[in-house]
Formats: structure tokens, C-alpha cells, sequence
């Protein structure tokens, strides 16, 4: 999906990291119509979350699986084919090739995309080189870019600084999806690269992903309008 073809309102992506499938129906009913777009991660998906999946799509919701997964080829594959199942419209692995050869062949002719994650936003140059990794975030990123381009991966998840250097290395053909993203005054919390909603959009990503800052607030919901009044606003300018 291009960007002018995105809803603006589906530009937020709420990340349900809450311990249980009670808690993550709780707050999908403190968000109302306000949020149309929801992530499931680990911690809700390993607390019986994964058929969550299935009821907000039937709900006419969007929902972004980051399940991160990484194996070998033929397993990934297996892998992609059962969430494609589910309903899901964007599903994560990590970026390396295999990979993500395998995820865009299990997922076939679904409407499932394909999300590669480059490095984590909570990653720096330092931590990858004690990872053992020689080159930097920025090279890193790009490369991988380049390599999940060339398989037909649908879209990059990257921090929002890196955003900008992406465009020029894929272009439009690539959705850009950013976690990693503060409100203005709110704590970072155990993310290096972050950057605020406005700034994001107005660098080029086309979806944020906001979690702990939206779900931990006093008042959810007014939150997560205050973040889509600024997206909107980044998107007029």
C-alpha cells in the first residue's frame, strides 16, 4: 500500500503488551473507535492472545502479529502459512535472508505482509558490536533493506531515525513501520532511536507503532487522539 492510500487513522498501531487476554480486551474496549489498528507481541500472544487475532479482523480491526520469527527456511515457511490463517495483516521476522525467503513463500497469495525487522530499536552500535556484528545500526539497516527488497519482503520495520535514509535505499514500494516513537515528554524507557509521532510522519514513515504510552496512561484513549491529532497535523504540513 502506498502512502497516500493509507487511512490516516490507520496509521497508529496501539501495542497490546499487557499479561493477558483480559487486560488486552479491557483496554481494546477503553480505545473505542479511536484505534483502529493493534500489535500483538510475545508477552499477549504466549498469554493466549493469538486468537485475538481473528476476532478484532472480524471486528473490521487491523492487526500487526510481531512474532519476530527466525529459523531456518523450511520452518519459517510452516510458520508464515498457519498466521497467514488467521487474519493478520502485518506479520514480522527478523531481516536476515533465509528468513525472510521462507516467510514470503509460506505467506504465497495471502493478504498477509511480510515485515522484516532490520536492527531493534533498542539496539546502538555498541550493543551490535558486542553482538559480534562489524558493521553499525545505519549500515546494517540499510543492507538489510536492500537484501529484503530484492526477496520481495512488503515492508521494513526500523527505528524513526532511520527512516529518512531508507526512502532514498527503497523508495515508496516498501511500507516503513516505526516503533520506538514518544510522545513528547514521555519516558523512553529501553529504547535507544526514538523519535515523536509528529517527527516520524513527517520523515516518512507510514505507521507508529506506541505502546507503553498509550496502555499505561491514566486516560488511554485521550492519548492515542492526541497522537493521531499529530499525525494528521505532520501529514498536512
Amino acid at each position: 500500500m502506498t502512502p497516500a492510500e493509507i487511512v490516516p487513522k490507520d496509521r497508529l498501531i496501539v501495542g497490546l503488551d499487557l499479561p493477558s487476554l483480559d487486560a488486552a480486551e479491557a483496554m481494546i474496549d477503553r480505545l473505542g473507535d479511536s484505534v483502529t489498528f493493534y500489535k500483538i507481541g510475545y508477552q499477549l500472544a504466549y498469554a493466549g492472545g493469538l486468537p485475538l487475532i481473528g476476532k478484532l479482523a472480524d471486528e473490521g480491526k487491523k492487526v500487526f502479529a510481531d512474532l519476530k520469527l527466525h529459523d531456518i527456511g523450511n520452518t519459517v515457511m510452516r510458520g508464515v502459512e498457519s498466521v497467514a490463517k488467521l487474519g493478520a495483516t502485518f506479520l514480522t521476522v527478523h531481516a536476515y535472508p533465509q528468513t525472510m525467503k521462507g516467510a514470503v513463500e509460506g505467506r504465497g497469495h495471502a493478504s498477509l505482509k511480510i515485515l522484516a525487522v532490520t536492527v531493534l530499536t533498542s539496539y546502538n552500535d555498541d550493543d551490535l558490536h558486542a553482538a559480534g556484528y562489524r558493521l553499525g545500526v545505519s549500515e546494517l539497516v540499510e543492507a538489510r533493506a536492500q537484501q529484503a527488497q530484492v526477496l520481495g519482503v512488503d515492508g521494513l520495520v526500523c527505528s524513526p531515525e532511520e527512516v529518512g535514509a531508507l526512502r532514498k535505499v527503497v523508495g515508496h514500494q516498501m511500507n516503513l513501520v516505526t516503533p520506538g516513537i514518544r510522545p513528547a515528554g514521555a519516558a523512553s524507557g529501553d529504547q535507544k532511536r526514538i523519535m515523536t509521532p509528529g517527527r516520524a510522519i513527517a520523515a516518512g514513515a507510514d505507521y507508529l507503532v506506541v505502546g507503553r504510552p498509550v496502555v499505561e496512561a491514566a486516560d488511554p484513549k485521550a492519548v492515542a487522539e492526541a497522537i493521531q491529532a499529530e499525525i494528521a497535523q505532520a501529514l498536512g504540513a
